[in-house]
């Protein structure tokens, strides 16, 4: 089998589809699909269904997949660990980052980079935190930059770099802006009366959130979600709802609200997986992110990794 073949086939299953897979490659469709009957004669068996314009896995597709993303891994690592040998950080790094620390976390440290390793590449991916994690468990993302997870898992390296003090906010027209305008503190309870616009129901942060309010047997009623924290900042001024914010992204737009209860922190750092040869570009943008590390973050333990 050779690479090229199998970097089609897990192009197509990714995509569902041999045009897509082809723009992702840059490749025609009759070149992916050239690939792909190529990859089936050396296999002997058909590899995908296709009924109208829908692709599917055959069982043997199905049982190939693993095992391609398997090999290819292989052979990045016996790359990297080659170009290693000469001890230049040069190559493609694929670093992912939410939008949030790709906007106001990263931009400094990124300058420092591509001017101290002009040879390096970056191949920045913007993602939502949990995708990101995902794809560097899965072996398809080298590194990382993200909102870290409660539980990290056992197979990825976790290292927290900031720490993000989250905090209670709304409009000021939201019928909870006359408590913060008087200072008058409110309860956990006042605030779970009232609907919140809040992150995604599988991100980090919501999860953050909802578990302190669990925590005292509260419930909170999400009116509205959106991932991207800069629409929510919107949506709590315009008096949609309660939010949680960073206090880097308060300002005059909104209120803090004074709650009986310390404010909400979520770790932000890097991932890396624990059994794949990082490439010395990696190891540089490490580096810098080890340098930036607060004193804060330091301090903070993670919980034991999931078994």
């Amino acid at each position: 089998m050779d690479t090229q073949s199998l970097q089609a086939f897990l192009a197509v299953a990714d995509y569902g589809s041999f045009s897509l897979a082809g723009e992702q490659l840059h490749l025609t469709q009759p070149a992916v699909s050239k690939r792909i009957a190529t990859l089936e004669d050396q296999v002997g068996s058909r590899l995908f269904d296709r009924i109208g314009r829908r692709v599917t896995l055959t069982e043997a597709g199905a049982l190939l997949l693993p095992r391609a993303r398997q090999i290819l891994l292989m052979v990045d690592d016996s790359r990297r660990a080659l170009s290693n040998l000469a001890g230049d950080v040069a190559g493609s790094l694929t670093l992912a980052t939410s939008h949030h620390i790709g906007l106001h976390r990263l931009p400094p440290l990124l300058k420092a980079f591509t001017r101290d390793h002009p040879a390096a590449d970056l191949d920045l991916r913007f993602l939502d935190s949990e995708q990101a994690y995902q794809g560097v468990l899965d072996g398809g993302l080298e590194m990382a930059v993200v909102t870290l997870a409660p539980v990290p898992d056992p197979q990825l390296t976790v290292v927290p770099v900031w720490i993000d003090r989250l905090r209670f906010v709304c409009g000021k027209d939201h019928p909870l802006a006359q408590h913060a305008a008087r200072h008058e503190r409110l309860s956990m309870s006042a605030l779970a009366a009232h609907p919140a616009v809040l992150p995604g129901p599988l991100t980090f942060t919501r999860g953050i959130v909802l578990e302190t309010f669990s925590r005292e047997a509260l419930n909170v009623k999400v009116g509205l979600s959106t991932n991207y924290l800069e629409t929510l900042k919107m949506m709590a001024s315009i008096g949609l709802g309660w939010s949680v914010l960073p206090e880097s992204m308060i300002d005059d737009d909104l209120h803090v609200l004074p709650i009986d209860h310390r404010p909400i922190e979520r770790p932000l750092g890097y991932l890396v997986h624990r059994n794949r040869t990082l490439s010395n570009a990696t190891r540089a943008m490490m580096a810098k992110l080890d340098a930036a590390r607060t004193d804060e973050a330091r301090r903070w333990a993670l919980p034991t990794p999931l078994a």
